[in-house]
């Protein structure tokens, strides 16, 4: 392996996580921490995320920060953890992987470590409104927002020259959508340079969990992002159960990879018929709507809940499927399947759609890679990364899935990906159907005795979810991390714009479909 080989050669113990997930950790000092990072880069790994935790000492100035990584290697996932002193700081990871750049700064804002030699510090979640001396996850923060007076202005780079000026959009936008702030740098309608403020949903996530007790934190998990409560929920039981070395029944799998995958066409059968609305054909605006609403229904017939929220706890599944329930589910995937691809030729038949598709929000390949693009619009820029067939954890490991790529990275890229994923979930609901093991649907969480930690990773239908979390030894959660692939993303969105006009803007972005309120905790 060569993972365990990179460690052994390094001298530096290396420790397998129990759990479904295949997951290593282990703890480094700050040579390694960069060594590590720049070797798992050269050969072809990803940085999932950035994070950390505060340990109050006895001592005020010795208190300590473990500062986190994640990694996506061809084993699986690494997770290295640095102990560092406030007034030392951590090493910088943006120079190596870009997408770390806005989460160390959101790390900054909750913990008041600073990542050093970073070329961008300034605030991410904090809009000025806090004060100074206030991080909300330190151990000693009464979890209170302390306020302050006034705003601080957003120091957005300047774009100079003949004929540039600026358009600000946002947070308040005029569809029924979460707020962000975009500030557009444009010479008539060409847009030279994208820049988006974010942190308007931050909602004190990361200090709800510690709230809660390991058994309790997946309700909170699911409310982490709406449109991927099965994701962010299984992700987290996945974490819970690593830690609490709870065995789930092979049954509950099977139910959770099926609501997965209902989760997964639900959004893209939304997605597909926003990204006809914006591109102008409303035909496929009302026919995806309708598909979609039909899908949802379905859901809530069978499992009490239009987007299935709370239906994954740690141990199992709190629904189960009787033969009536399969069968619904089976008519609906051949209805649903005849429709699509009916619409699908339609989409590819239509000369105005394609015209507004083809070349526009263009990623390359090559950009993609050294941004970490991710998910779906990492697999429309031959970035060929599924968690559900590169590190299958059960059922998937059992049903191969077929990955959808596209090598255009464009809107129509991305909206072939999304057809193709559609059919394929399609595909896997067939085969869960008929393949679900029978047994119990869930086991109780163990009694927890010792302090642990564990992760989740999931294939979500935007991207892959992660999910890490430590406990004490009473079973109460100390620190759980979520993060959406949005992370990485967003900042890629920016440079796909560049170079387009700005009404094309909502296609573009639409096209992504990323997530605020997963991407400001």
């Amino acid at each position: 392996m060569k993972t365990q080989a990179l460690f052994l050669r390094y001298s530096i113990p290396l420790s397998p996580l129990p759990g479904s997930a295949p997951v290593w950790i282990a703890e480094v000092g700050k040579e390694d921490w960069l060594r590590i990072a720049r070797t798992i880069r050269d050969e072809g790994g990803r940085l999932i995320s950035v994070w950390g935790r505060h340990r109050k000492m006895e001592a005020p100035a010795c208190d300590q920060f473990i500062m986190s990584a994640a990694y996506c290697v061809a084993e699986g996932l690494l997770w290295l953890r640095l102990a560092a002193l406030e007034q030392e700081g951590y090493p910088d990871l943006a120079s190596l992987y870009p997408a770390a750049s806005r989460m160390q700064r959101s790390a900054f804002d909750l913990l008041g470590i600073h990542a050093v030699g970073a070329d961008d510090a300034r605030p991410w979640l904090n809009h000025g409104r806090w004060l100074n001396d206030y991080f909300p996850l330190r151990e000693d923060s009464s979890g209170l927002e302390q306020f302050d007076t006034a705003l601080e202005d957003y120091a957005f780079v300047p774009v100079a020259g003949e004929g540039v000026h600026e358009i600000a959009v946002g947070p308040i936008h005029a569809g029924i959508i979460e707020p962000a702030h975009f500030r557009f740098s444009v010479v008539g309608e060409k847009v030279l340079r994208l820049e988006q403020r974010a942190g308007y949903t931050h909602k004190g996530t990361g200090k709800l969990f510690t709230r809660r007790h390991l058994a309790e934190g997946h309700r909170v998990a699911g409310r982490v992002c709406g449109d991927s409560t099965v994701a962010f929920a299984w992700a987290y039981c996945m974490a819970a159960e690593a830690a609490s070395a709870c065995e789930v029944p092979p049954r509950a799998l099977w139910l959770r990879a099926l609501l997965l995958e209902r989760e997964r066409i639900a959004n893209h059968l939304g997605d597909l018929g926003a990204i006809g609305n914006d591109a102008g054909l409303a035909i496929g605006l009302a026919q995806f709507s309708r598909l979609k609403e039909d899908w949802v229904r379905l859901n809530h017939r069978l499992f009490d809940h239009r987007f299935m929220m709370d239906r994954i706890f740690p141990g199992g599944s709190a629904v189960d499927l009787d033969r009536a329930g399969i069968d619904a589910i089976m008519a609906q995937c051949g209805a649903i399947e005849r429709e699509v691809r009916t619409l699908q030729s339609i989409y590819e038949e239509h000369a105005g759609l394609q015209d507004r598709l083809i070349s526009a929000g263009r990623v390359l390949p090559k950009l993609a890679a050294q941004l970490g693009l991710c998910g779906l619009a990492g697999r429309a820029s031959s970035q060929a990364c599924d968690a559900r067939a590169d590190q299958a954890i059960a059922p998937y490991d059992h049903l191969g899935v077929r990955m959808a790529t596209h090598h255009n990275g464009d809107v129509a890229a991305r909206v072939l990906v999304r057809f193709e994923e559609i059919f394929e979930s399609l595909r896997l609901l067939r085969e869960i159907a008929q393949q679900m093991p029978p047994g119990p649907v869930a086991n109780a969480l163990p009694a927890i005795t010792a302090a642990g930690c564990g992760a989740g990773w999931v294939e979500g239908w935007r991207g892959p979810v992660f999910v890490a979390l430590e406990n004490d030894a009473q079973g109460k959660i100390l620190r759980c991390h979520c993060h959406d692939p949005s992370w990485q993303n967003w900042p890629v969105l920016e440079h796909a714009i560049m170079g387009n006009i700005v009404p094309d803007f909502p296609l573009i972005n639409k096209s992504f479909n990323l997530s605020y309120s997963g991407y400001d905790l």
